[in-house]
């Protein structure tokens, strides 16, 4: 089973993948999650004017910066000079519901999976944090990879 898992070698001992000989190519991916809440924090969220400010601003700046991150926070990911991301929000009122979409690229030798799932991941997080003093009930949310593009494998669609 390790030899299915490039994560491990044949001794089953972790190791960080060696990319090189993998050809450089534009690798693109598309996570998602959501966050919920009551009726009242999501009215705060929507009007902008939560104590802290700006909540989805901030939550977009904060996407950024973790999927800049991520090969710090993730033990075995390959730290990836990433050549886009982007944080988008769709509010859905009659659900309290806030969806986070990140797209990572980079033009390299190993995906951006990680990158998006992480940016996506912090954003909801940080709505979290900037709206917990009214709602500590919120939930995140079927975080999970919706798209991959690029590399060896090619592209892959969540069905």
């Amino acid at each position: 089973m390790t030899q299915d898992l490039t994560h491990f070698d044949a001794s089953g001992q972790a190791h960080m993948v060696d990319v090189a000989a993998k050809t450089e190519t534009h690798r693109r991916a598309i996570a998602q999650g959501s966050i919920t809440m009551q009726p009242e924090t999501f009215a705060k969220l929507a009007q902008g004017n939560a104590a802290k400010g700006d909540v989805l601003g901030v939550a977009r700046l904060a996407g950024i910066m973790a999927a800049k991150q991520t090969g710090s926070l993730i033990p075995l990911c390959h730290p990836i000079p990433l050549t886009r991301v982007t944080v988008d929000f769709e509010l859905d009122p009659s659900a309290h519901r806030v969806t986070c979409t990140t797209v990572a690229e980079t033009v390299g030798r190993t995906g951006v999976e990680m990158e998006a799932l992480t940016g996506a991941t912090i954003s909801l997080l940080t709505i979290y944090d900037m709206l917990k003093a009214v709602d500590r009930g919120m939930v995140i949310n079927a975080v999970r990879l919706l798209e991959k593009h690029g590399g060896k494998s090619g592209s892959w669609v969540a069905g």
